[in-house]
């Protein structure tokens, strides 16, 4: 639980701008404290995780929002490096993607994605499932030490 009211660094890996508005959206009326960071495509998130350039001075997250289907390097290509790197592995993933195909499931799992969530196509329930994880997350969940 986030009992300290520090907000909690977000790192959203998306590449479409409407779910990206949206999740800001979402986020923007949370009543959690909480720092979104948006990087658009795989690579750009481990630079950010890794703190590569032009990432030095990035805050390292307590939450990834992964989509799987990402230009240059894939989600689930990010996963697994996520999930290998002992400095980045206690970082809790959720997997927030629009395919609902069994094999995408397993295989997240498979990589130790924390959650898999489907994004719903119509925006209101979009907006609803965002803030749940938020919520579930920031509130709830005991999230690692930075």
């Amino acid at each position: 639980m986030n009992v300290s009211n520090e907000p909690v660094e977000i790192l959203l890996v998306e590449d479409d701008p409407g779910d990206v508005l949206i999740t800001q959206e979402a986020l923007a009326d949370s009543k959690f404290l909480n720092h979104l960071a948006v990087v658009s495509n795989g690579e750009e998130a481990l630079k950010y995780l890794r703190l590569e350039s032009p990432y030095e001075d990035a805050v390292r997250p307590g939450l990834i929002l992964l989509d799987l289907n990402l230009p240059r390097i894939d989600g689930r290509e990010v996963l697994a490096q996520i999930k290998a790197d002992p400095g980045l592995r206690r970082i809790p993933v959720v997997v927030l993607t629009t395919s609902a195909a069994d094999e995408d499931i397993i295989r997240s799992y498979d990589l130790h994605a924390n959650a898999y969530v489907t994004k719903p196509v119509d925006f209101d329930q979009f907006i609803n499932v965002v803030r749940k994880v938020d919520e579930f997350y920031i509130s709830i969940v005991k999230l690692p030490p930075r």
